[in-house]
């Protein structure tokens, strides 16, 4: 990918970008966009989803066969997902095959109304003062719309802004921030809230096509508030400081079509994701993206460098430096990527060339909470923040994609040290980076992997082994 991305970042483009990027970071100082507080929701013990919860919601499927229970439970055990994420209600009281609207709604409202209650309460913000307001939910879109239920909720001034951004996939989060950033440069000292989460209830896949069966094993409960603003006189209240946004959106069929809602050949809707293509795509979209992205956040000297080694023959390079490579480390010190799988998790490793300590926030956040969608990366965060991590002067990276097929990053400045500790990892913190061990997945479903369950009625020999735990 490094080579991909040096075709651009030592041509003349990128040196008149460059200047140009280095005028208006000083010349112009308008369009600031400060991150005051966010929360993350957890929910009730009683929603946690344990590996036995997890047989328990499968085995309900009369549609699946043996071989499908052998696949789900090898994509269990490489998933990274850990025993202790968290699962609608309607699903873990058996009614997933029958949601109803207002269950959907219940389960967004306790989302929603929770974060924002903590929001709210922790930055001492009353939500008359909120100026815009922007939700992000990809599957669900009610009416009125959830943006519409938080005005009503919290008596929200009648001038406020407000969007209700629906079918954008895993990167709308960032969608929306970028969205406040563009409103902050027509409406000055603003406060903005986004709100992300997501359905899963009514969302649940009960069909056998393989690439849908995915959403089932990664998805969790989860989702995020956001506090943001514009005003120079809340500066020194600020956590972040956004320096760098980009968005990626290719046209492709290739990318439109390698993440989508449908329905199977059996009527079953959910969302298909074919892995392949999906790589390939994110590859790219990545690609492209930093082809902008990166020479707004990486110092010169390290461009110079970079130029100079791709220039030199290969021949005369010495040995531990053949492979021609840029330094993301020179430009940034936190990485927050999305941690929709471990296989993800560990292209991202691969492709960025990072350490294992700078996938911990992502994989540990993998573990704990599972794949939230559009909010995950605000766990990431939350987890970096707890472990004390991020300094003054440090730049995090946020990397997100999602159906579009689009790619979004942007990069934050953390404005003051004392960030605090109180969120959604304070009661666990301390457990964490947890050490390798065997996979619960793989140590309670290992039995559905073996011969016997060839000769006997698997659905029999599957209650008996659930029944040791």
């Amino acid at each position: 990918m490094e080579l991909l991305i040096a075709a651009t970042i030592v041509s003349a483009p990128f040196i008149l970008f460059s200047v140009y990027y280095l005028l208006s970071k000083y010349v112009h100082s308008g369009g600031r966009c400060y991150l005051l507080s966010y929360q993350c929701y957890k929910p009730p013990d009683e929603q946690k989803m344990s590996t036995a919860n997890s047989l328990q919601i499968a085995l309900r499927n009369s549609n699946l066969v043996l071989e499908d229970y052998r696949f789900l439970q090898k994509e269990m055990v490489s998933s990274g997902i850990g025993d202790e994420t968290y699962c609608p209600r309607n699903i873990m009281e058996g009614r997933e095959a029958s949601p109803s609207l207002q269950e959907s709604l219940k389960e967004m409202d306790d989302i929603v109304f929770d974060t924002l209650d903590r929001l709210f309460a922790a930055s001492g913000i009353s939500p008359s003062q909120v100026d815009i307001l922007i939700t992000t939910a990809s599957l669900f879109a009610p009416c009125p719309s959830i943006s519409c239920r938080i005005v009503n909720r919290y008596k929200m001034k009648e001038g406020i802004k407000s969007y209700s951004l629906s079918g954008m996939g895993c990167s709308s989060s960032l969608v929306a921030v970028d969205l406040v950033r563009q409103q902050f440069k027509l409406q000055p000292n603003a406060l903005a809230v986004v709100v992300s989460a997501e359905t899963l209830g009514a969302n649940f896949y009960r069909g056998r096509d393989r690439s849908m069966m995915l959403q089932n094993v990664t998805y969790r409960t989860g989702g995020a508030s956001i506090l943001l603003t514009n005003s120079p006189a809340l500066k020194h209240r600020a956590m972040l400081e956004l320096t760098a946004l980009v968005r990626t959106h290719p046209s492709s069929d290739e990318s439109y079509e390698c993440a989508i809602e449908m329905e199977d050949e059996q009527g079953y809707r959910g969302f298909r994701v074919l892995l392949p293509k999906v790589a390939r795509v994110a590859r790219q979209c990545l690609v492209e993206n930093f082809k902008v992205l990166l020479p707004s956040v990486l110092p010169v000297w390290e461009i110079i460098r970079f130029a100079v080694q791709l220039s030199t023959p290969l021949r005369l390079l010495r040995r531990r430096s053949r492979r021609k490579r840029i330094n993301m480390k020179t430009g940034i010190d936190h990485f927050c990527l999305q941690p929709n799988t471990r296989a993800l998790v560990d292209g991202f490793r691969t492709s960025l060339e990072l350490e294992e300590d700078d996938m911990e926030p992502s994989r540990m956040t993998l573990h704990r909470f599972g794949f939230t969608s559009c909010s995950s990366l605000w766990y990431v965060l939350g987890y970096m923040e707890a472990k004390k991590r991020l300094r003054k002067g440090e730049k995090v990276l946020m990397v997100s994609m999602g159906a579009g097929y689009m790619c979004i990053t942007c990069v934050w400045k953390v404005v003051r040290d004392d960030l605090g500790d109180s969120n959604v990892w304070g009661d666990c913190i301390h457990e964490y980076p947890q050490q390798a061990s065997v996979n619960d997945f793989a140590f309670k479903f290992g039995w559905i992997q073996e011969d016997c369950v060839n000769f006997i009625r698997y659905d029999d020999y599957v209650r008996a082994q659930y029944s040791r735990y």
